[in-house]
């Protein structure tokens, strides 16, 4: 219990590192990880509205874009940050209670908080054009984003991992994510896709988590091919191999 307690106090000591590198040192620090999903956001608003394209019944346009966009960015900056989290905290793993598994946490767990923030802010103005805020589940809503994040944690433990054997893996992030942007249900209801694509699409964690946001969020809409045990298996396998890498790591980096 005593280990325990210590190295959640040295995860939190490491989180407040990591939030004064990220946030503190530039004064538009705090507003930049808002301001850029709401650009996105934004960004699809004028195009779908150009497009002439509605979102579906009982739903804001905003609203149903910041829950795909903000969704799919929780999953892919905490992938992202927990991947680069050695290399950019290398210094730190020369103090004997810092584990490279305590950097990959404290990333996570400021991605996750900061993703909660935006996403609450966000949801909160569109409210506030709309002029009423009904919520579903927050249960739901917040058990999709917990899914979400564990996914981006579990994938990139494993990136970690892999990273510490070839520096060149860090590189397959971009290619591996960017088409899933594309692929996760960020900007269509999943039950709204023809049978034979929506099948191979399920196949897909992510689209579950988004889904799984919506179905709470918004009262009234319920996806029917949403299974929140799939991607809870996802992340399990994911954290096995991600885990069993961090051990490769860490003795390697031991040697090193």
């Amino acid at each position: 219990m005593k280990g325990l307690l210590i190295q959640l106090q040295v995860v939190y000591a490491i989180l407040l590192r990591e939030v004064k590198t990220r946030f503190g040192d530039h004064q538009w620090g705090y507003a930049w990880a808002l301001i850029e999903p709401s650009l996105w956001v934004l960004t699809f608003v004028g195009i779908y509205h150009v497009m002439g394209r509605m979102a579906p019944p009982g739903m804001s346009m905003i609203a149903f874009l910041a829950t795909g966009i903000v969704i799919f960015q929780l999953f892919r900056n905490t992938s992202a940050q927990a991947m680069a989290a050695i290399t950019a905290n290398r210094g730190l793993l020369f103090y004997p209670q810092v584990r490279p598994l305590d950097l990959v946490m404290a990333r996570a767990v400021l991605e996750g908080a900061t993703q909660v923030v935006v996403f609450a802010m966000l949801m909160g103005a569109a409210a506030l054009i709309e002029g009423s805020l009904r919520v579903d589940s927050v249960l739901t809503t917040l058990l999709g984003m917990l899914l979400a994040g564990g996914l981006g944690l579990g994938f990139g433990l494993v990136l970690c991992g892999l990273n510490t054997l070839s520096p060149t893996v860090e590189r397959l992030h971009g290619p591996l994510v960017r088409p899933l942007f594309w692929l996760s249900a960020v900007f269509y209801p999943i039950d709204s896709v023809p049978t034979a694509l929506r099948n191979i699409l399920l196949y897909n964690p992510i689209v579950h988590a988004i889904e799984l946001v919506r179905d709470g969020w918004f009262p009234g809409y319920q996806t029917r091919h949403i299974d929140p045990w799939y991607p809870a298996g996802w992340i399990l396998v994911l954290l096995f191999f991600g885990l069993s890498l961090e051990r490769v790591a860490r003795r390697r980096l031991q040697l090193s």
